[in-house]
């Protein structure tokens, strides 16, 4: 994790965690991959010797252009502050955007988290499926078993994720180590016993391929791209590591294993073409089925775990920016900062995943399910990263457009290459992908709607405290803080509580939560006051979108401006809308009723930003929407 202090871990220490957290995926891709080509895609690559070269090329060099070049060379540059992942990605590009173009950015950043959303279901289920598959290898009477043993080792995995990982993940490194120094070994043996197969490292076997076989190698493509799955992590998980123990891990180990293995297979298939119905588990010698078994079951774990704990970072951050409804969010870690639990998208993506598991039943099946997911987000992280390119590095519009445009014809041929999965299963991810959008996109327009409708119907607050000091209702001792979205409007709560209770404190306080489009805010920049006349004071306090809203603790700042909060003498105020839903509106009705429902489902501003309880009263309003 992010080390803390002046003393950071060495580079070797922290390019070992990162194994354990970043490179869980893309590690287990050669569970599936070669077998998925040859084996059981829809349109399987008939195995031949210029196939398996012309494969094996493919790999190797979308592993040198896709996370080698776009990735860890130029995707990685691209933070939001030192953090990585779609969201800050999103967060980034539209920062100087305005209007329409701001529009389409936003569309395009959650196209890809729903693309993210979509992987994160998938992988799970594809290598626990992958790695639990082996026992049919080893004995063939035991596969029934197969889809059972994967639903219990995924409901314990999802069961575990409340107790935390900050134990269990200092074993994820070494684990990681061990399965990367597994698959290098199995891949040296078996590539002495061909050695021909080394000639595969020339591209001109992959040009060769296209030319003889340019339809077949087209239709390989949406297979060869399960080889970097996981890419994405790298990215995400950079606010973990930061970028260099990130590149240390990936050129120093990772990619000479995985290429070792993928070369492995290929030799073995070279030399025993009937070994493609598993040639990851029959590299090994039969005494090691068993045992590499176990391994391969604890990395896919590990991986699965990975995003996992993306998935709850990435909805955290959705739910900051205004993305997602407001949810249950605990941590699980007092040392770690970003070690977090979401009961409701833990539980959710664990429906999700064992319906696949038992939809699909197969790894196989499975594989043509994960192209469009995989490829999905490459395309859109191209894109956004594009917009920083020139919007926020300032490049030349001729030297954005050229490496855009080659990432764009990598990220192409691969996600029209699984295009052609669509019947086979690459339908599953886009109906995923259709369904978070449109939650998303349905969550954040109408809270902007909310919001504006709030705003016309809101009285301006200086003719409000003028009126007020002109003739002064009662006054109670201690502070009343009205939370606002409005600072220059009278809370819906305040007004209310003036009306039916006649009185306001001695002290009150108009209190704005503004959310930034950085991951985190300094403390010294945490808090605005102003004091306005009678006993009214506006405070803003800011957050970043990675930020842990805490607003009694940060309330505690004011005593830097010469204000003084007693805890036992301040009450919260909250507006709680009814919303009444109208067929006239800026959103279609239907939209409006999901919209009605997510917000009335969403946690209480008490939970989100750690309000005491029994200080907080809650003042209705109904608004039309």
């Amino acid at each position: 994790m992010q080390p803390c202090g002046n003393h950071k871990p060495a580079l070797p220490l922290l390019a070992l965690a990162a194994l354990g957290v970043v490179f869980g995926d893309i590690g287990t891709s050669p569970l599936y991959t070669m077998k998925e080509v040859f084996a059981v895609s829809p349109h399987p690559v008939p195995l031949t010797h210029d196939n398996v070269f012309g494969i094996l090329a493919l790999i190797l060099w979308s592993f040198i252009l896709v996370v080698s070049l776009k990735y860890t060379m130029f995707v990685m540059r691209a933070d939001n502050n030192g953090e990585g992942g779609i969201m800050a990605l999103l967060a980034l590009a539209s920062r100087n955007l305005k209007g329409e173009r701001k529009r389409t950015v936003m569309y395009a950043g959650i196209l890809g988290a729903c693309m993210f959303y979509a992987d994160g279901m998938i992988t799970p289920a594809i290598s626990v499926l992958s790695a639990i598959e082996g026992v049919g290898v080893a004995a063939p009477a035991l596969e029934q078993f197969i889809v059972p043993v994967t639903l219990i080792i995924l409901f314990i995995l999802f069961w575990l994720q409340s107790k935390g990982t900050a134990v269990a993940g200092a074993l994820f490194g070494p684990v990681m180590l061990l399965w990367f120094a597994t698959l290098a070994g199995l891949g040296i043996v078996n590539i002495l016993h061909e050695p021909r197969v080394l000639y595969a490292l020339n591209p001109f076997y992959a040009v060769q391929f296209f030319f003889n076989a340019p339809w077949v190698a087209f239709v390989a493509l949406g297979s060869v791209v399960l080889a970097v799955t996981g890419v994405e992590a790298l990215y995400a998980d950079m606010g973990h590591f930061g970028p260099r123990p990130i590149r240390y891990a990936w050129f120093s180990f990772v990619l000479p294993a995985l290429v070792l293995n993928y070369f492995g297979q290929g030799a073995l298939v070279l030399h025993d073409a009937e070994a493609i119905k598993n040639p990851f588990y029959l590299l090994a010698p039969e005494w090691m089925i068993y045992p590499l078994i176990a391994l391969a079951t604890l990395a896919t774990v590990i991986a699965s775990q990975a995003v996992i704990s993306g998935a709850f970072s990435i909805s955290a951050q959705a739910l900051q920016l205004g993305y997602l409804p407001r949810m249950r969010i605990l941590h699980t870690s007092a040392q770690q900062k970003g070690q977090i639990y979401m009961p409701y998208i833990n539980w959710s993506l664990m429906v999700a995943v064992m319906a696949l598991v038992v939809g699909f039943g197969s790894s196989g099946d499975l594989a043509a399910a994960y192209g469009i997911a995989v490829t999905g987000n490459m395309l859109f992280t191209t894109l956004l990263a594009g917009i920083v390119f020139h919007g926020i590095w300032h490049w030349g519009w001729l030297r954005t457009l050229a490496l855009v445009s080659l990432f764009l014809v990598i990220d192409l041929a691969f996600f029209s290459a699984n295009i052609l999965k669509i019947p086979d299963g690459g339908w599953m991810p886009i109906l995923i992908g259709i369904v978070i959008f449109t939650l998303m996109t349905t969550w954040k327009h109408g809270r902007d709607l909310l919001l504006g409708r709030l705003h016309e119907e809101a009285m301006l607050l200086e003719p409000f405290i003028a009126a007020i000091g002109a003739h002064p209702p009662q006054h109670v001792e201690g502070t009343g803080i009205f939370m606002t979205p409005n600072p220059h409007g009278v809370p819906h709560a305040m007004l209310h509580n003036l009306k039916h209770n006649k009185i306001l404190h001695e002290r009150n306080i108009l209190l704005t939560v503004h959310i930034a489009d950085v991951p985190y805010v300094e403390e010294r920049s945490r808090l605005g006051l102003e004091e306005l006349p009678h006993g009214f004071y506006r405070i803003t306090v800011n957050y970043g979108f990675k930020d842990d809203p805490d607003l009694p603790r940060d309330l505690a700042l004011t005593r830097q401006f010469g204000l003084e909060l007693d805890a036992m003498e301040t009450s919260f105020f909250i507006g709680k809308e009814t919303l009444i839903v109208s067929r006239h509106s800026g959103m279609a009705y239907w939209r409006n009723k999901l919209f009605a429902g997510m917000f009335r489902n969403a946690d209480s501003i008490t939970s989100q930003f750690k309000l005491p309880p029994n200080r907080v009263i809650e003042l209705g309003a109904q608004v039309t929407l």
